[in-house]
């Protein structure tokens, strides 16, 4: 079965997962071809025995926008966890989380799987695109940033702080970086 890749954004109230809350989580699933297969997202009910960080919520409050977005329609993640399984389950092939940082949403998304679905249909792996891109760029990791990458592998996609947005435009950045890595092979 061909790789499906997972590209998920998440919106959380502080730095881990468990003292604090993932407010948000969407994923956009890619073929390597860059078609679009199919999006989740959900807005989750705050964990009842976290607390927020101060730092991350002086920053939500220079988001208002994405704030608003992402305290609306809100689920238990005891509901949205296992819904999330079963769509990632049903795509059409094998699945691969892509994340940017991926340190950061893969570890929210798998603690969040773990607690309230019982399992992870990504096993242990992601893939993490900065980490990529020093790979395709042939640069140090610090280099490896968005602003040294080539203006042609972002698609007109803004960047809203909004799960779903984001991880549709970090979704089509990987796919063009793949298409990139696989025309510089010899």
């Amino acid at each position: 079965m061909p790789e499906i890749y997972v590209s998920t954004d998440v919106e959380a109230d502080g730095p881990i997962p468990g003292r604090h809350s993932m407010l948000s989580f969407a994923s956009a699933a890619y073929r390597a071809d860059k078609t679009l297969v199919g999006t989740f997202e959900a807005n989750l009910e705050l964990l009842d025995e976290a607390t927020p960080d101060p730092k991350t919520m002086d920053w939500w409050r220079t988001q208002p926008a994405a704030w608003a977005a992402c305290r609306t329609n809100l689920r238990a993640p005891a509901e949205a966890m296992p819904a999330y399984v079963a769509w990632v389950k049903a795509l059409p092939g094998t699945p691969v989380f892509v994340g940017y940082p991926v340190a950061y949403d893969f570890m929210f998304v798998y603690w969040y799987l773990r607690a309230f679905a019982g399992e992870s249909p990504f096993s242990h792996s992601a893939l993490d695109i900065k980490s990529f891109a020093m790979a395709v760029l042939g640069t140090t990791y610090r280099e490896s940033t968005k602003r040294n990458m080539p203006k042609a592998w972002f698609d007109p996609i803004p960047h809203t702080h909004v799960a779903l947005d984001d991880a549709k435009g970090q979704g089509a950045l990987f796919c063009n970086m793949l298409a990139a890595s696989q025309r510089s092979r010899p």
